[in-house]
């Protein structure tokens, strides 16, 4: 079955509406329940079990240092069981039944687009904790994760300082690799590259002998990769055993960090370079707490990754905004964040009030024997995010349609 854009009808956001009452979160003078909303289950839970497990991190931390305004959160997890309509229907039910007073949730594209209109129906807050294609903003949604001129720009930047002209495009059949190669295509155009192959495979995919051979026989200089989840263990396997690797061919990632490393084995994607804000390798002051934290908690053999340390960034984000409000209520909170810097883990990251995207460094990294990432490349500072890409002469028009 084909997966692309996730159906999220004005029906289907109304009858989710019959069930439960007010949004607000219920007042109680010792807690704050927020909501946590991953896939625990499917496909996809091979990425997002970790998010959940760094923003329960987050939380554990804030609860220890004195809570928010004096309460302590109380997390209300879901599965999102890596189906969008489950999204929609889990976020309906985190708002109105549970009371959140906030949600941090999603990874794939798909889930966050099914998520969005039940967000600006209830006027609630969603944090959204991973990279993306950007060319979006809502008022309900604070993006933590790398918009495109924070991470896809600068890998294609990369490729082209490397030499490598000749580009094949494999992705995931939904929206952000189908968005992503709208925008790499563009790119790619106004840099005098080529783009000798684009191809889409349903999430979950595993057969990929066929579109190596296509791949190998194109003889690309560099594969840009935006597979999804569990597929990328099937795809690099094959890969290899074709005769394949880093060397002759390099495949740059975006949705592949440490943990999924650990997942496709490290012997299949050695060598192959990835494009992201964080690295278990960063070396900042926060991230060396970060990581010893995670790893007492988690277990010593245990990684660290770039959506998980951006969940868990969000937690401390909303937090800090809450504490400015003095408030919980949404729009308090939002009219607070604008303009708030924090120390993290990646390095300082503040909110940006314009579209509530984050300044993040952008990094590329090398994935190593070891099956950590080593930076061989970064943006030197903060880049401020240019979701639809107005920086970019050659991106005018691409948001036509979104």
């Amino acid at each position: 079955m084909r997966i692309s854009r996730p159906i999220v009808t004005a029906t289907l956001v109304l009858a989710l509406a019959a069930c439960g009452a007010d949004a607000k979160p219920a007042a109680d003078s010792k807690e704050i329940k927020v909501g946590l909303l991953h896939s625990l289950s499917g496909t996809m839970a091979i990425s997002e079990v970790t998010v959940r497990d760094a923003e329960l991190l987050a939380i554990e931390e804030i609860n220890k240092a004195g809570g928010v305004l004096g309460k302590q959160l109380v997390p209300v997890v879901e599965d999102g069981a890596s189906d969008w309509p489950t999204f929609a229907e889990k976020a309906t039910k985190l708002i109105r039944q549970d009371k959140v007073a906030t949600v941090f949730g999603g990874w794939t594209s798909a889930s966050r687009k099914a998520m969005l209109p039940v967000f600006e129906r209830y006027k609630a807050l969603l944090w959204y904790p991973v990279q993306y294609e950007g060319l979006e903003s809502s008022p309900y949604i604070f993006y933590t994760g790398a918009t495109t001129n924070q991470q896809i720009i600068p890998g294609l930047d990369y490729l082209k300082e490397q030499g490598k002209k000749k580009l094949f495009l494999v992705g995931s059949d939904y929206v952000f690799p189908r968005t992503a190669n709208k925008i790499i295509k563009a790119y790619a155009a106004a840099n005098g590259m080529e783009i000798l192959g684009e191809e889409y495979t349903p999430l979950g995919h595993t057969e990929y002998s066929t579109l190596v051979n296509k791949v190998l026989q194109a003889k690309p200089d560099a594969v840009f990769n935006t597979l999804n989840g569990d597929s990328n263990v099937a795809f690099f396997k094959q890969l290899k055993s074709a005769g394949s690797s880093a060397d002759s061919l390099p495949v740059l990632s975006v949705s592949i960090a440490e943990e999924e490393v650990t997942g496709i084995g490290v012997d299949n994607i050695a060598g192959q370079p990835v494009a992201w804000n964080y690295y278990q390798t960063t070396d900042t002051p926060a991230n060396d707490a970060f990581v010893k934290a995670y790893k007492a908690k988690y277990g010593q053999n245990k990684v660290t990754s770039d959506p998980m340390e951006a969940g868990y960034n969000a937690v401390y984000l909303w937090a800090e905004a809450v504490k400015k409000a003095g408030s919980t209520e949404v729009e308090a909170v939002k009219k607070a964040a604008p303009g708030i810097s924090l120390e993290r883990p990646e390095g300082l990251v503040t909110i940006d009030g314009e579209n509530q995207h984050m300044y993040k460094t952008a990094r590329i990294g090398i994935i190593q024997p070891d099956g950590l990432i080593k930076q061989v490349w970064d943006s030197g500072k903060p880049i401020k995010p240019d979701p639809y890409l107005k920086g970019y002469s050659w991106a005018s028009g691409l948001a036509a349609g979104q």
